[in-house]
């Protein structure tokens, strides 16, 4: 397999764990203010992170944290969790996860501009499709509510954060950069607890769903580092349309969303476009 090949499954599995976390998240925040699920998650996903870092020796506040692309990563990320986690509370889940969806043209053209690198046409090509795809889910000329500037706002956050993982220092392992993101989700968090307040104390079912959402959102954010540092960017970004289709199936199972025929036409771009980049 190459590079690129290995950095498309990372992709794809990280938006498997993804979609399942925002599940929890959005089942968590049915009896708990957000800023409190997103607090706890990212306390709890930064130690699951700092332990594994520690385990091998490395830095837990290593001086690149510092720098500036990992300054920008950090303004970002918390932009990208804060946005986001109100846009699956307040909207239809497979609504938000299809906005989301152009997180990949974002990147895109982000390696191309910042980073110089050369975006061969097909896969261009692959990424137009998929933005057509969600454009057709999201079918131009509607009216939007304006909650769904929530979702857009968290996909600027998210793409950011992604062309800055690029630029993170090579010293920086992986587990370094898991216990800074969700030390992120948790400030992130924090922000929006001490302007909504009202923490409660979690039952039963809300640690379930809290543990839950840390165990898939450490899990998709590790394979997510990965397949940002494996491959071409152009290459693996567009395997991000597959978080769609996962948070589609989940929508429909467990809160009885049911997408139209145009819904499912649009996925069928999504998913066409990330299968023609794999194959070329």
């Amino acid at each position: 397999m190459t590079d690129n090949h290995r950095g498309a499954l990372y992709m794809t599995a990280s938006m498997a764990g993804f979609a399942v976390e925002d599940v929890f998240v959005k089942a968590a925040a049915r009896g708990l203010p957000l800023g409190q699920v997103l607090l706890t998650i990212g306390l709890s996903g930064m130690l699951i992170f700092a332990a594994m870092a520690a385990r091998r020796g490395e830095a837990l506040l290593p001086p690149a944290f510092l720098s500036r692309p990992m300054l920008v990563r950090s303004a970002f990320e918390v932009t990208g969790r804060l946005f986001y986690g109100l846009a699956i509370t307040l909207t239809a889940l497979s609504t938000t996860s299809a906005i989301l969806q152009a997180t990949p043209l974002v990147v895109v053209a982000g390696a191309a501009l910042v980073f110089g690198e050369r975006v061969r046409p097909h896969r261009w090509l692959a990424v137009v499709l998929g933005l057509i795809g969600v454009l057709v889910i999201l079918r131009p000329g509607s009216d939007f509510s304006a909650l769904s500037l929530l979702a857009v706002v968290g996909l600027l956050g998210f793409a950011g954060r992604d062309l800055a993982t690029r630029a993170a220092p090579k010293g920086l392992s992986n587990r370094q950069l898991g216990a800074l993101g969700f030390a992120m989700l948790a400030s992130a968090g924090a922000i929006l607890l001490v302007v909504t307040g009202g923490a409660t104390m979690p039952t039963g079912l809300g640690l379930l769903y809290l543990a839950g959402g840390t165990v898939f959102a450490v899990a998709g954010y590790h394979a997510l580092t990965y397949a940002m540092r494996t491959g071409e960017v152009s290459a693996v970004t567009p395997f991000r349309y597959t978080r769609l289709i996962f948070a589609m199936v989940l929508a429909m199972a467990l809160f009885g969303e049911r997408p139209d025929l145009t819904t499912w036409i649009g996925a069928a771009l999504v998913v066409g476009s990330g299968i023609f980049a794999l194959k070329r």
